[in-house]
């Protein structure tokens, strides 16, 4: 997470992207399926819609000279795609018009990110701080970030973003730890292995912080609210309940524009922090293994985790690619050594990552599988949204995590698979 907030709105050339995102939140749009949504509500979307087709296609080349003009257009142009294609009716077929289709394929590829949201998009480039901050305080406080973009505008949308923002900020200092213990590595005397097992010891701390983080989403979000009004807005297309196919449409006037092949919904799984922590410790030959896709599809060729890894800044991935290239990897220096204390250390760090993934099944029970067996708040019974009404394991199409997966037993699989790397003793001192 960048320690800066990231910038707040793109030059004139392009406020009438700005200004047509502007417009979606401030006209409450609604999701398209919602039961008995009034007329009104559908004539209202309809002609912001209306609008969106009628926007001159702009042109990105002045984007190019800034990384931060990249990201921020594909901020607006990603939430602008997710209105148009949430507001519509369940049974329209879905056709991103050409004044969006061009510039955010346009931008995604020179990003090399697919064109649709991201966790980048909703949480590492989606805030801003509520009151200066001194320019060398070296991250912002927790409290003092709000969000720059909402679908709702409720406060339990911007608490969901933010405490996902709040375990970047905390896997500052994590990521700080994993550098010294490789300067350590380097080293590899026994007073380094002391070193690396006190620093293990810490690394676990500062994990099981980033689990109390994580759970304390409840405080502020609630589960009904999160799973019927917010969630929806995430969804990919192979979240769609109607597995609509996604139409971009005057993708032909660019000849180097390729069909989109990647998809999904912002998810959890694209942070790269959690990546980096499976790296590190070595069990992402575990978690990351071929088996766990998370989909029954044949055509899933890679596992999901190393899939997400495409939705990342393309800087994220290139420092996984050097981490995974490591020639003194940590779990290997451990199981290398007869020292059970660093063993010990090393399991620690191991336990509480299986812990913060356990944390994570709580808040999948209580924020999906929970509300997904109760009607929306303030809806009956017989008006359900029909994905709604599918229980894990009941149906033939389980409910899909916002990234695709088979949410329940991908997460079982990967917390399971974490808590097998865990070293037995060796019996030394």
């Amino acid at each position: 997470m960048p320690p800066q907030p990231p910038l707040a709105r793109l030059p004139s050339i392009w406020e009438t992207w700005e200004r047509t995102l502007d417009d979606a939140q401030e006209l409450k749009l609604q999701l398209g399926d919602t039961p008995g949504l009034p007329e009104h509500e559908r004539v209202k979307s309809e002609s912001w819609r209306s609008h969106v087709r009628q926007l001159a296609i702009l042109t990105i080349d002045d984007l190019k000279t800034s990384e931060l003009y990249l990201r921020r257009a594909h901020h607006v142009l990603g939430w602008i795609l997710h209105f148009y294609i949430h507001s519509l009716p369940p049974d329209a077929p879905v056709v991103i018009p050409p004044p969006i289709t061009l510039p955010l394929l346009q931008v995604s590829a020179e990003l090399m990110l697919p064109p649709v949201l991201t966790y980048s998009d909703d949480v590492l480039y989606n805030w801003e701080l509520k009151t200066e901050q001194s320019p060398y305080q070296p991250a912002p406080d927790h409290d003092n970030l709000r969000c720059q973009t909402l679908f709702t505008g409720t406060k339990d949308e911007e608490e969901f973003y933010l405490s996902s923002a709040r375990i970047e900020l905390e896997g500052v200092a994590a990521l700080e730890l994993m550098q010294v213990i490789m300067d350590e590595a380097f080293v590899g005397d026994d007073i380094a292995i002391r070193r690396i097992t006190q620093y293990l010891l810490k690394l676990s701390s500062i994990i099981r912080k980033l689990r109390t983080i994580l759970l304390s989403v409840r405080e502020g979000c609630s589960p009904d609210i999160f799973y019927h009004h917010i969630r929806p807005w995430f969804r990919g297309i192979d979240s769609d309940p109607k597995k609509r196919p996604w139409v971009f449409a005057g993708i032909e006037a660019d000849p180097n524009l390729q069909q989109p092949s990647e998809l999904s919904g912002p998810s959890a799984g694209q942070s790269s922090l959690v990546h980096t922590l499976d790296i590190f410790l070595g069990v992402d030959q575990y978690s990351h293994s071929d088996s766990l896709t998370g989909s029954s599809a044949a055509t899933a060729k890679k596992a999901f985790l190393d899939r997400m890894q495409l939705y990342m800044p393309r800087h994220h991935r290139t420092f996984l690619n050097h981490l995974s290239a490591n020639p003194r990897p940590l779990r290997g220096i451990v199981t290398g050594s007869n020292d059970d204390g660093l063993r010990g250390a090393y399991n620690e760090a191991v336990l509480a990552l299986k812990e913060f993934r356990d944390a994570h099944m709580i808040i999948v029970a209580q924020y999906i599988v929970g509300p997904s067996k109760r009607p929306a708040p303030g809806i009956c019974v017989e008006n359900i949204r029909p994905d709604v009404k599918k229980d894990y394991g009941e149906v033939d199409l389980p409910l899909k995590g916002t990234g695709g997966t088979e949410l329940v037993n991908f997460l079982k699989g990967v917390r399971d698979r974490t808590a097998g790397a865990i070293l037995a003793s060796t019996g030394h001192g």
